[in-house]
């Protein structure tokens, strides 16, 4: 089926149009959900589309202009409504950040693909498996946050929910058949469960720019200044880091050191704007990082040399355990799990079943080999 065969969307701006939407919605068994961000043009993304689906018509939600999104989460939080996604953990956590938004009963193709097929599919090449289509990749660069959106964006947005009901539907069956319906919905679960982390600031984030010896300490100390003002102009301006300035040209900035606007006008790389706009601002860094004592390489946390050993017996397990199961390994339990159980050493299943990531079938299906793997016991 040509992208073009879509049927029209339905677009909706309004809170009213909202909840009736939702409204309808809830009478469903399921919809598709997807969502589009703006985090490649400014510097605090939110979400600019939510994409949503039924059997028989697909709608674009468009949050910037709505100011009250509870409907939506009404619906979201509708245990008799399942949410179709297709790599959820993004959407989820956006929704969750930037509306409180908590989604309950979900199902996601990505995951269902990868536990039945071994084998990790984006959404374009499960749609171009099932029905021999391929979207136009090119809108994944699309800025989501501007309007009005072209009437292609709109198109390649519906797609991304538009197909994803009879994936769930092939998906699901095939799961059924080689019941692991239980194991994917621990895995559905850990995905809804988890919290969106705080946008803050490495002020050590410097260190990954450049290549070992390659500055000296003094142009180190002034790549550090240089790297907090380029962080603090983008929050100024609302857009990424890498649009102000490049990272190499702001490591060039620190070999070269310019010491006045001639200078930094001469930089390659560095757009006018910048030097016109914010030129006392990247020579003031420059001379900082002139003054300041040179820095220190951060310190890697340590972890104690017992829990790190047994998080590496751990995670070989857990590779053999994949293998055994054609699987990718963090199909099989999280290493954040791993490092959890490594810290807890837990005793016995019912300390296991405490500790995050460990649900019920992963401590049906794998805790007497953890523990066993942890105390170092011979298998039975």
């Amino acid at each position: 089926m040509p992208l073009l065969s879509l049927p029209p969307s339905t677009f909706i701006s309004t809170v009213e149009d909202l909840q009736a939407l939702c409204y309808s919605l809830a009478q469903e068994e399921q919809i598709a959900v997807d969502t589009e961000s703006n985090s490649l043009y400014v510097y605090h993304g939110r979400l600019c589309l939510i994409q949503l689906s039924s059997r028989t018509a697909d709608y674009i939600v468009d949050p910037l202009a709505i100011d009250n999104m509870s409907a939506l989460g009404a619906l979201m939080a509708n245990p008799n409504v399942e949410k179709v996604f297709h790599a959820a953990e993004y959407d989820t956590l956006c929704m969750k950040r930037d509306y409180g938004i908590h989604v309950v009963n979900m199902f996601d193709t990505m995951y269902a693909a990868r536990l039945v097929e071994g084998k990790l599919y984006g959404l374009a090449e499960l749609l171009m498996k099932h029905y021999e289509i391929k979207p136009d990749k090119s809108h994944q660069l699309d800025n989501w946050g501007k309007r009005p959106l072209a009437e292609s964006s709109l198109t390649y947005a519906q797609m991304d929910t538009h197909y994803l009901l009879p994936l769930r539907d092939y998906y699901m069956e095939r799961v059924q058949e080689v019941g692991a319906i239980e194991e994917l919905r621990e895995i559905f679960n850990d995905i809804t469960l988890a919290d969106p982390k705080e946008q803050v600031v490495d002020p050590d984030g410097y260190w990954k720019l450049v290549k070992p010896k390659e500055l000296n300490k003094r142009q180190l100390a002034i790549l550090a200044e240089l790297f907090l003002t380029r962080e603090n102009i983008a929050e100024e301006m609302d857009v990424p880091p890498f649009k102000v300035i490049d990272n190499r040209v702001l490591v060039n900035m620190a070999l070269q050191s310019p010491s006045n606007r001639r200078e930094l006008g001469n930089m390659r790389g560095l757009r006018p704007e910048m030097v016109r706009i914010y030129a006392d601002d990247l020579l003031d860094a420059i001379d900082r990082g002139h003054q300041n004592k040179p820095p220190q390489p951060p310190v890697a946390q340590k972890v104690d040399q017992p829990i790190a050993d047994r998080y590496v017996v751990l995670h070989a397990w857990r590779k053999e355990k994949a293998i055994a199961r054609k699987l990718e390994s963090n199909m099989i339990i999280s290493k954040t799990t791993l490092w959890g159980i490594a810290h807890k050493v837990p005793k016995t299943i019912e300390e296991l079943s405490m500790l995050t990531g460990v649900g019920a079938w992963r401590l049906a299906a794998y805790g007497d080999e953890i523990l066993n793997v942890l105390h170092k016991k011979k298998q039975p």
